[in-house]
Order: structure tokens, then sequence, then C-alpha cells
């Protein structure tokens, strides 16, 4: 399905001035790494206080190192399991760091329980839908299929709704709801196609795990 991930070449392209930079200059993709976690670090602060310009810009470059560690690794030949390990870690710490900056900003702003549910309690309910798709992915990466990304709604989307309910935080129950949905729906997405890609229905491994 498609998602605002099939913009990441498009992306990409944007950003090839660091990419050619970096690799003339040998630097580590890690250090990408980390500038994306900084900058989800940074926006989660600016959610908090509902400075939505500052979260739409350090979101941005959340998403930009996330994916200029790939792809100076890429350009540079030295993508190694470590950086995959590093890539991951990171991608889940700024997913981490943006909702807590929208749970402090569900106990600023307030607001009435929508079924049963205070704006803190959805913003953490959409927080662990949000890992279900990574989860997915990396259960079928070491199952032996591909490490999915994208869409329906991955973590493009994700900082494009916490945006909005930066911008209108009186949307955060509606914006938690969205997030869940598209969670599951994007694990069942990629769950499908891991199946698809792994074979015969039925086939089981001979180790389990929990």
């Amino acid at each position: 399905m498609s998602s605002l991930y099939a913009l990441k070449p498009w992306y990409t392209r944007r950003l090839h001035r660091f990419v050619d930079g970096a690799v003339a200059r040998g630097t580590s993709p890690d250090l990408f790494t980390a500038v994306g976690v900084a900058g989800a670090a940074l926006a989660g602060v600016a959610i908090a206080l509902g400075w939505w310009p500052a979260a739409l810009v350090l979101l941005a470059v959340r998403l930009a190192g996330a994916n200029l560690d790939g792809a100076v690794a890429r350009a540079r030949g030295v993508a190694r399991p470590w950086g995959f390990v590093l890539n991951e870690l990171g991608d889940r710490v700024s997913d981490l760091l943006m909702f807590a900056g929208l749970a402090v900003l569900a106990v600023r702003t307030g607001g009435d329980a929508v079924a049963g549910l205070t704006p803190l309690a959805w913003v953490l309910v959409a927080a662990t839908a949000a890992t279900l798709p990574t989860f997915v992915s990396l259960a079928g990466a070491g199952a032996g299929a591909p490490r999915l990304n994208g869409g329906p709604f991955g973590k493009t989307e994700r900082c494009a709704f916490a945006v909005l309910a930066t911008v209108v935080p009186t949307l955060l129950p509606g914006v938690a709801v969205v997030v869940v949905v598209g969670s599951v729906l994007t694990g069942v997405v990629r769950a499908l196609e891991v199946h698809h890609v792994l074979g015969a229905p039925g086939a089981r491994s001979t180790e389990g795990g929990a």
C-alpha cells in the first residue's frame, strides 16, 4: 500500500550534498544516527511546549538523520550488521522521545476523556501500538525475509500526525486513534508480506520465542 515512505528516494536526492560531503570526509554513518536521535529529543521538547514550527523542523531533522545513516553507509561501502542494529535502536528511541513529548503536551493541555480514556492514556496506547509494525518487520527479518519498511502508516506518517497534534492539541485523542488504527493495519500488511515471502502456509520454525 502507498504511503509517504514512497517519497524516500526523492528525499534522499535532496540530501545528496550531505551524502557526498560525508563520503569525501569519511564521516561515520553513526553520526547521522545520533543527529536523528538528537533531532527527535529536541522535537519532543518542542512538542511538549506546543512549539509546532520547531517540532516540524526538528522532526524533519530526525527523518533526515534516519535517512542519511543508511545512505552514507552504502555510499562509503561500510554497511555492517552493527550499523543495522544502531539504526533500529535510533529509530525506536526517536519514536519514544516523540511520544514522550506528546504525553507531556497531553498533560499540559488537559482535555476531556474520549471513549473512557484521557488524552494522556490515548497517547500511551498510540505509543504502544506504534511498535507493532517494527516488531513484525524485525521478526520477519529474523526469519529470513527482507526488513520491510513503509506504510500505509509508518515513521513518516507518525511524525506528520505528531506535528498536527502539536498544532491543535485538542485533536490528540483523534490523532492517537489514527496512529493506533494505522499501526495495526501496517502491522497486518507487513505480516501478510512476510508470510508471502517466507512461503508455505503452516510452516513453522523449530525455534520458538516469546
